[in-house]
C-alpha cells in the first residue's frame, strides 16, 4: 500500500465531511498509517486500552463482548468505517469491547494522541467528528429500537437493510448473536425469504 493510495482514500472520507487544507492533508498523511489482519486475528482485546481507531479499506471487523462465556456480536464494520471501543478510546480506559477480522482486513489507523493533537490543532476536524459520528449514532438509535420493539424476523430484516454491502459476508452464528436470537430461529427465518 504506497502514500498516494492511503491518502487518496481517506482523504475522500473526510472530504465527505470537511474541506481539507494541504496543512491538513500533510498532517494526516504522517500520522495515518496502514495495517493488516489475519481473519480471525484478535485486532483489540478487551484487557487493553484502546489506543487506536481503525479506518477500513477492505474487509470486515467485528465488535463484541462476552457473556458467560458467550461471544456476542455488538456491532460490524465494513469498507470506509472506522472503528474502536469508544469508551476505551475516549476516556483511555479498559471496557469490555473486543474486536476482531471476520475476513481478512486491511485498514488505516491512527493513535488516539495523534488524532487529540489534530482536534487541538484543526478546528475542522473537531467538525468532522460531529458530523460523522452523527450518522454512528442514528445506527446506533435504530438498532435500540429495532432490538425492543419488533420481532425476530423485522430484527433480521433490519439488519440486512442496516449492512446491506456485507450482511451475506457475516457468518450466521454472529449475525444470531447480534440478533439476540438463536441460530435455529435465524435459520427458519432465513428459509421463509
Amino acid at each position: 500500500m504506497n502514500i498516494i493510495e492511503k491518502t487518496e482514500n481517506i482523504f475522500e472520507h473526510f472530504e465527505k465531511f470537511i474541506e481539507l487544507s494541504e496543512k491538513l492533508k500533510s498532517e494526516l498523511s504522517q500520522r495515518i498509517k496502514p495495517i493488516e489482519f489475519k481473519k480471525g486475528e484478535l485486532v483489540l482485546d478487551a484487557n487493553h486500552i484502546c489506543t487506536k481507531s481503525y479506518f477500513i479499506n477492505k474487509g470486515i471487523l467485528r465488535t463484541y463482548f462476552l457473556k458467560d462465556g458467550k461471544e456476542i456480536s455488538e456491532y460490524f464494520s465494513g469498507i470506509n468505517e472506522w472503528v474502536n471501543s469508544p469508551k476505551s478510546f475516549i476516556l483511555r480506559k479498559k471496557d469490555i469491547y473486543y474486536i476482531d477480522a471476520i475476513e481478512s482486513t486491511q485498514a488505516y489507523f491512527i493513535n488516539v494522541n495523534d488524532l487529540v493533537y489534530l482536534f487541538d490543532n484543526f478546528p475542522e476536524m473537531e467538525r468532522y467528528a460531529r458530523l460523522s459520528m452523527g450518522s454512528v449514532f442514528g445506527h446506533f438509535m435504530e438498532r435500540i429500537i429495532s432490538m425492543r420493539f419488533t420481532t425476530a424476523k423485522e430484527k433480521y430484516d433490519h439488519f440486512r437493510k442496516t449492512y446491506s454491502d456485507i450482511y451475506h459476508r457475516i457468518p450466521l452464528g454472529m449475525v444470531a448473536s447480534y440478533l439476540g436470537i438463536t441460530q435455529e430461529t435465524l435459520s427458519r427465518i432465513r428459509a421463509e425469504k
